[in-house]
């Protein structure tokens, strides 16, 4: 009698879990189905005007066109961004408050003492689209290839001067993988800004730079600045005429600005897809491509999964980096 009595005990309480967990899976199609019912608020964890915000405003105009309610860029500047994301964390999980933000995320676990962790308390929703950067240098700097500009930085250890967008962001790292990779060394001085960092060169401050090559190729072209190479696997279809830094004698090196869009973590996967769904069309449409094309970024598209992947696999690749080169905020 105990053992039936138990196994009844079991038996309702296993239908309960079954009942509640479709009940649940049935409230989260509701609210995808009503999804949304009102505004949504985008938070770039950037100063207006970057790429990052350019992005997300592309992003927000086609959703107001599609679904008709308010999108709202959210300018949180900060830490590395780490302000703007600590937002997205704590905001109520219901798919009204978007992240849109830069590979810098995967950098910050260890640079900064973070009171979040991006991959256990955001959900990924998609890669959106990425950029390389451009390796150039003052007209005046005797290299015109990258080859040649680590064979004068053997020549002159710690002579050559290099300005970044500020330490610690991706444009940093990415000439710190440069440094590394070539086993050169080269002093690096912080602006506030790819901005300031690319004008540091035009006016000779310091020799060279890497920065999103929308920011430094019309400098190139007009002749203030000298591109050497660019930081992705394939040239930049903007500039085909510019090598990589790969093909340039450096084995293996790709370093890629990326852009994405996050939620809080629990965010109902229902509203999860339609965002992902929704996001991936608009990234095939014409309009959203050539608007990309004029800010020199390549649309991806991809599904939550792969982004998840991604933002682990670029969390381990800097902080290894990071741990060896002994890379610190200034």
């Amino acid at each position: 009698m105990g053992k039936c009595s138990s196994f009844t005990t079991f038996s309702s309480a296993c239908y309960m879990a079954v009942l509640w967990a479709s009940s649940s899976l049935v409230c989260a199609a509701v609210i995808a189905d009503k999804y949304p019912s009102k505004p949504i608020r985008i938070v770039v964890p950037f100063t207006p005007g970057g790429s990052n915000d350019l992005v997300g405003r592309v992003l927000a105009q086609k959703f107001q066109e599609t679904w008709g309610q308010p999108v709202i860029i959210d300018n949180r500047p900060g830490g590395g961004s780490t302000i703007g994301i600590d937002l997205v964390v704590h905001a109520p999980p219901d798919g009204y408050t978007l992240l849109t933000t830069s590979g810098g995320i995967a950098i910050n676990v260890s640079l900064y003492k973070l009171p979040f962790n991006p991959i256990t308390d955001l959900s990924p929703v998609i890669l959106l689209a990425q950029i390389p950067y451009l390796l150039a240098v003052h007209p005046a700097v005797p290299a015109t290839s990258a080859k040649e500009l680590v064979a004068l930085a053997k020549a002159q250890p710690g002579k050559l001067i290099f300005s970044s967008s500020g330490a610690g962001t991706s444009a940093h790292l990415a000439m710190e993988m440069f440094r590394y990779m070539s086993q050169i060394e080269l002093l690096h001085v912080p602006y506030k800004g790819g901005n300031p960092a690319v004008t540091a060169v035009i006016g000779g401050e310091v020799q060279g730079t890497f920065n999103v090559i929308t920011g430094t190729l019309p400098y190139v072209r007009s002749g203030k600045l000298r591109g050497l190479a660019v930081s992705s696997a394939k040239r930049a279809e903007i500039a085909p005429e510019i090598p990589t830094v790969l093909e340039s004698g450096v084995p293996g090196y790709e370093v890629i600005a990326w852009y994405n869009v996050f939620t809080p973590a629990r965010t109902p996967r229902p509203v999860i897809d339609k965002l992902n769904v929704e996001i991936n069309r608009l990234l095939k449409t014409a309009e959203v491509r050539e608007r990309f094309q004029v800010l020199g970024v390549a649309p991806l598209g991809s599904t939550p999964e792969e982004l998840g992947k991604y933002l682990e696999f670029e969390v381990n690749r800097w902080a290894k980096l990071i741990k060896e080169t002994g890379v610190k905020l200034q």
